[in-house]
């Protein structure tokens, strides 16, 4: 059965949004989208200082199966990335939701409460994984 753990905010495209603190947020995939990538082998993320917006690419991720980009789910600068999936990328499987999270990106404060809101609540994400 997916997870999908209710204080957080989810994009169309399978990524997580944990709000952070003041305004930054982490982002990672969903256990649906790790479970449906099957073994992840590489992730290619933004360097810090990097501008990333959402909807649109900022990176890539690498399993078995496939490769996907990883489709931003907020605007703002990737304040720091998750450099240990460079040697341990099974962590988006193992645990997606703690260690395999990808960035932690700083959103503009007078936009950040609406960007959250215009991302999927988590019953509105059950019925995208389950549909």
């Amino acid at each position: 059965m997916t997870v999908i753990p209710d204080d957080l905010r989810y994009s169309e495209d399978h990524l997580w949004v944990r709000p952070a603190g003041d305004a930054t947020v982490r982002v990672g995939i969903t256990d649906f989208a790790q479970d449906s990538l099957g073994d992840v082998v590489d992730v290619t993320l933004p360097d810090p200082g990097a501008g990333i917006s959402a909807d649109e690419a900022c990176g890539e991720i690498e399993s078995t199966k496939s490769l996907s980009d990883l489709v931003a789910p907020v605007t703002g600068t990737v304040r720091t990335r998750n450099d240990a999936l460079d040697s341990s990328p099974e962590q988006v499987n193992e645990d997606p939701y703690g260690d395999g999270w990808l960035l932690e990106v700083s959103v503009d404060p007078a936009t950040r409460e609406e960007q959250l809101a215009s991302l999927l609540s988590p019953s509105a994400y059950q019925d995208l994984a389950s549909g």
